[in-house]
């Protein structure tokens, strides 16, 4: 086809995130990491280090919040189980297949604090039919994140608080060593089933504490070495 052809229906606009200290992140896919701390495995019913599993968002479900300013989600249709989950952003800036966890940290670009926003009961209802996720999970708006951090300015993420609090009262609370399959291991794991790109994110993982808001709620999420992300539900 030819690169001129004119387009039949407008193009969506490229999904971009702001990169602290300027700049922005061009957004390719979107790939989250189920049950990767053992608290919230546990209170999923789940226990032990299983296998790394994987569900995907479109770019579209991303809402930008910039630095110090509070963003805002719609309430979704058709649930009433709308559940907060507060995850570590991993953002690539190198691609690959196949890559060994000893190099998967050359890989990452930067980190972004990042929420998992879930259809609590239509992802219930699914697991328990054996069907697919997405209705649950892969929605809008159901990925909002703060600006990219570059590791240059950083340093690799190991260690550090995860917190999520709603009105100022704490909901979830864990610490980034606390992952399952900690960065380096999921970037291998995901290269051997897709080929990583520039601009992916990885949602890694929420810690236990997860809970449902409603409209008029404000969520404050909190990485040690991020700052702050504080997302209202209208």
């Amino acid at each position: 086809m030819s690169a001129t052809a004119p387009l039949v229906v407008p193009a969506a606009p490229p999904v971009l995130v702001p990169v602290a200290g300027g700049g922005a992140f061009p957004v390719h896919r979107i790939y989250c990491v189920g049950r990767n701390y053992a608290e919230h495995a546990k209170e999923m019913g789940h226990s032990g280090r299983e296998p790394p599993f994987f569900f995907m968002k479109p770019a579209d479900a991303i809402v930008v919040v910039p630095a110090g300013e509070t963003g805002a989600i719609d309430y979704p249709g058709l649930t009433a189980d709308l559940h907060h989950e507060v995850e570590l952003v991993v953002a690539i800036g190198r691609g690959g297949r196949d890559i060994a966890p000893e190099q998967a940290g050359e890989h990452v670009y930067g980190y972004a604090i990042g929420l998992d926003m879930t259809r609590r009961d239509l992802q219930a209802e699914m697991k328990k039919q054996g069907r697919p996720w997405e209705i649950g999970k892969a929605f809008e708006q159901s990925a909002p994140i703060g600006p990219i951090h570059p590791k240059a300015a950083t340093g690799t993420l190991t260690h550090g608080a995860i917190t999520l609090s709603v009105h100022g009262q704490p909901r979830q609370r864990g610490d980034l060593g606390d992952l399952i399959w900690n960065v380096d291991e999921t970037i291998a794991a995901i290269s051997r089933a897709w080929t990583l790109a520039p601009g992916d994110l990885i949602y890694t993982g929420t810690p236990a504490g997860v809970g449902a808001v409603v409209r008029g709620d404000v969520m404050e999420a909190a990485i040690e070495g991020l700052g702050t992300l504080r997302v209202a539900v209208r």
